[in-house]
C-alpha cells in the first residue's frame, strides 16, 4: 500500500473537530448546559464551512489581491458572526449557556488557528501544487 496521496498533516487540520467531539462527554459529565455545546458546535461548524468555502474561492481566484481580500473578509465576517451569535444566545438562553458556548468556541478557535498556521507553512504559496 502506497502512502502517496495521504496528507501527513491531516490530523492537525481536524484537531478542532476531534476536540469538539471530546467536549460533548465533558459537558455531560460536568453537567454543563448541553445547549451551550450545541450552540458552540453549531457556530464552529458554520465557521469552518464558511472558511473552507472562502479558502476554495480565494485559491481559485488566481490573483493574490483577490486571495487576500477574500480571506480577510471571510475572517472578519466570521468573527463578527460568531460573536453576535454567542452574545444573542447568552442573552436569550442565559449566561451559563452563553458562557459555555463561548469558552468552547475560544478553545476550538485557538486550536484551529494554531494548527492552521503550522499546516499552512507546509502547503506552499496559494495556488501552488504540493511536490511529490
Amino acid at each position: 500500500m502506497s502512502d502517496r496521496g495521504r496528507d501527513p498533516l491531516l490530523p492537525l487540520k481536524y484537531a478542532d473537530i476531534a476536540i469538539l467531539v471530546i467536549a460533548l462527554p465533558i459537558f455531560i459529565v460536568a453537567s454543563w448546559p448541553l445547549l451551550g455545546w450545541v450552540t458552540g458546535a453549531g457556530v464552529w461548524l458554520m465557521w469552518r464551512g464558511i472558511g473552507a468555502w472562502a479558502d476554495r474561492k480565494a485559491v481559485s481566484s488566481g490573483d493574490m489581491r483577490t486571495f487576500v481580500g477574500i480571506e480577510t473578509a471571510a475572517m472578519i465576517g466570521r468573527g463578527w458572526l460568531l460573536g453576535l451569535i454567542l452574545i444573542a444566545v447568552g442573552l436569550l438562553a442565559g449566561n451559563d449557556v452563553g458562557l459555555s458556548a463561548a469558552v468552547l468556541a475560544i478553545v476550538l478557535f485557538s486550536v484551529s488557528f494554531t494548527f492552521k498556521l503550522v499546516t499552512r507553512a507546509f502547503d506552499g504559496p496559494p495556488g501552488s501544487k504540493p511536490s511529490p
